[in-house]
């Protein structure tokens, strides 16, 4: 016997006493224990109809479920013996998954071509919702606790929730014993170098999240509330989410989290941040129970209008469903489902149970007297001893609730393809031969007793088959392929909250019958949540300090610029020929207005010009001619006649700013302009700086004076002074 297996058997049959002082006297390099672990008769959990159901079996295949939900209220922490009082709380769906279990298992024993001459049992336990209880269940059935201690389970179906398998994935991978769970959706779970031995038949809640994203991306819900679980499976579902709307353009308004010890304080502090936000549309990921407290402080707050997204864990649940404050605060609800389906014949074999049937099945019995008020007298211990006899009358065909409801299996189809998917590793590994190619022979599978794990969990990582339901299925890893439904909650004729079925998921692709869906305001209208309404033509986005790209203020577009799609980021500039309309939504043909040769004010400005042009001339002619004399001399004709030139440049320069415009008259106007007018002013400049300096030169003394002014000084100045103008115009 292997160490780690006398660990277990220790565990098992003894208790952790013996186990510790096992583990001393190893330590001390003594064996002992370890004869007197093999001798004991593996009675740590009583009989198997007490803490389990055992069927026999050539393989036996274990069960763990979450059967009952309130635990003892004795401390075991420091006692050897758990099974001194049951766990209570029967729970009518996990019911369902055994007796799936069950179906599932008859189905192939009485099938010729899966594991033909192979018998499966099984051997189920009851963890009653507490991790601890599911470890221990699965010591069990690892250590062999049935009537034979050689036969222990070589794969478990099991880890009802992501915290119990990830506990027990780990206590089994050193014994390389497989563990398939049917719910267990944390994606940590995946990593197969941390759970090499864990597959489950449940998709991956990234795949949820994402679905999710997508819808509030197709309805352009860019303004998104959310309130989550403040655990693995919220905070995870939160990031994924995050990450499929960053590059979308939609955002969080707030996030609120829900831990279950405060779970009243927590959904009235949700309830009114939903209130205070101006999103509409909110997301909501946790646990069904949360989900119902918060819709009852929303209920008391009178939020009646909003749009909740649903995540699997709550979108089903037929008691929120059908609580009076849901049907007020919460219709429409659009949700992620866990794929249903159908199977053929389990409505009938869930209906024909019958206690006296199965002597053996205390689960059954329990239930039996709950269900109808009597006990089937079958011995067997009991919270309800005391119940009178049945007359044997009763039956599961008149009973309706979660046990006997068939119409859309989820959890119940999980633990179906679980068992499925064992059988076909089983046959496998068991070199069973193909029946269609011996037809017509008695064939058997090469079965031994000795089932390795480690060679049953190689063999299920290979599986690849099509079920009876003609539905492919494999392992991609830990994963099976995704697979959601698309659930809309919608209100009857008679006013009650209906699931209906609106659209699939299969993988990363999202099918959706958006005409089917009945949304929040009771119509066919998508509801809207944004936090700033798009901009308009004419107008971009301006986003606001501290506050989230979806939050924003619209500018209107500079002149010569234009936006002519709603919601733009930024406007265009308008081509050089082109100006922006008065709403800045498209470019123009620019407007010329200029001074016409034709109009009264072009005339009168022509006729001035030409005037002064005129008598520039006559006055330039006269100098001209009497250039000789005196008087034009001392009047230092050069300068003279620069100026009567500028003077004349000037009156001209007018006339170019008058017609239509263009490109060379523009660039002309300016510097012909330009240049006349310094040279005018530069010319008289010189001429009253030279009579300024005839006057001081007459004083003693100044003689030198005008050594400086002289005509070649002045013209120098005059040509450096419109060289600088010329320049500028260049």
């Amino acid at each position: 016997m292997s160490l780690l297996s006398q660990l277990v058997t220790l565990w098992i049959c003894s208790g952790p006493s013996l186990l510790l002082a096992w583990l001393v006297g190893r330590q001390l390099g003594l064996r002992v224990g370890i004869q007197m672990a093999e001798m004991l008769n593996c009675s740590r959990w009583g009989i198997p109809s007490k803490k389990g159901f055992f069927q026999e079996g050539d393989v036996i295949i274990g069960g763990l479920f979450n059967i009952h939900y309130v635990p003892p209220t004795r401390d075991y922490r420091f006692t050897q013996q758990p099974d001194n009082k049951p766990c209570t709380g029967l729970q009518s769906l996990p019911m369902q998954y055994i007796y799936a279990m069950m179906f599932a298992l008859e189905e192939i024993n009485n099938s010729s071509t899966l594991l033909p001459g192979v018998k499966l049992g099984h051997h189920i336990h009851d963890s009653c919702s507490l991790p601890a209880w599911a470890l221990q269940a699965a010591l069990s059935l690892v250590g062999g606790d049935m009537p034979s201690c050689d036969q222990p389970v070589p794969l478990i179906i099991g880890g009802c929730n992501s915290v119990t398998a990830q506990i027990v994935s780990r206590l089994l991978v050193p014994l390389s014993l497989p563990l398939v769970s049917y719910t267990a959706s944390t994606p940590s779970l995946s990593d197969k170098q941390q759970f090499p031995n864990f597959f489950r038949t449940m998709a991956s809640d990234v795949y949820q999240a994402r679905a999710i994203a997508q819808l509030a991306i197709k309805f352009k819900w860019t303004w998104v509330g959310a309130v989550v679980a403040n655990n693995d499976y919220g905070l995870i579902a939160l990031k994924v989410f995050q990450e499929g709307i960053q590059r979308a353009g939609v955002c969080l308004a707030f996030v609120e989290t829900l831990q279950r010890e405060n779970i009243v304080s927590d959904a009235r502090r949700a309830a009114l941040a939903i209130q205070a936000s101006t999103a509409k549309v909110i997301l909501i990921v946790t646990w069904y129970t949360d989900v119902m407290e918060l819709f009852l402080q929303l209920e008391k707050l009178n939020v009646t209008d909003r749009q909740f997204l649903a995540s699997e864990a709550w979108s089903t649940s037929s008691d929120l469903r059908q609580s009076t404050f849901s049907h007020k605060v919460a219709s429409g609800v659009l949700g992620v489902a866990i794929r249903s389906s159908t199977l053929p014949g389990f409505d009938t074999y869930i209906r024909n149970l019958n206690p006296s049937l199965r002597p053996n099945d205390h689960f059954l019995k329990e239930f039996w007297e709950k269900e109808f008020g009597c006990s089937p007298g079958i011995a067997t211990a009991s919270p309800f001893a005391s119940l009178p006899p049945c007359n044997g009358t009763e039956s599961l065909w008149a009973v309706n609730d979660l046990f006997t409801d068939t119409s859309q299996l989820r959890v119940t189809y999980n633990v179906y393809l679980a068992v499925y998917a064992a059988a076909h590793a089983l046959h496998s590994l068991l070199s069973c031969p193909d029946v269609n190619s011996s037809p017509g022979r008695n064939i058997t599978c090469s079965f031994t007793n000795q089932i390795k794990p480690i060679e049953l969990m190689e063999q299920l990582s290979k599986v690849n088959v099509t079920t009876p339901q003609g539905e492919a299925f494999h392992f991609q890893g830990a994963d099976i392929t995704v697979k959601y439904d698309l659930v809309n909650w919608q209100s009857s004729p008679e006013g009650q909250a209906q699931l209906v079925l609106i659209g699939l998921v299969n993988g990363f692709d999202l099918h959706l019958n958006e005409s089917a869906i009945q949304w929040s305001t009771g119509s066919s209208q998508v509801p809207v949540s944004i936090c700033s309404e798009a901009c308009p033509s004419g107008t971009r986005m301006a986003t606001r300090k501290g506050e989230p790209i979806c939050c924003f203020d619209c500018i209107p577009c500079a002149d010569g610029e234009i936006s002519n799609t709603t919601g733009s980021t930024q406007c265009v500039h308008c081509p050089s020929e082109f100006w922006s309309n008065a709403e800045r939504t498209a470019c123009i043909p620019r407007q010329l207005d200029f001074l016409s040769f034709n109009e009264t004010l072009g005339i009168t400005l022509t006729a001035v010009a030409v005037s002064g042009v005129t008598v520039t001339i006559a006055v330039f002619v006269v100098f001209l001619y009497y250039r000789q004399t005196p008087m034009v001399r001392a009047n230092n004709s050069e300068l003279s006649f620069l100026l009567l030139l500028s003077i004349k440049l000037c009156f001209l320069c007018s006339l170019v700013f008058i017609g239509r415009p263009s490109a060379w008259s523009c660039r002309f106007q300016q510097a012909a302009f330009g240049i006349s007018f310094v040279l005018c002013v530069s010319c008289l400049q010189m001429k009253t700086i030279v009579v300024l300096a005839a006057f001081r030169s007459a004083r003693p003394g100044a003689e030198a004076l005008m050594r400086w002014f002289g005509p070649g000084q002045q013209r120098g100045s005059v040509c450096f002074f419109t060289s600088i103008q010329i320049g500028t115009c260049v």
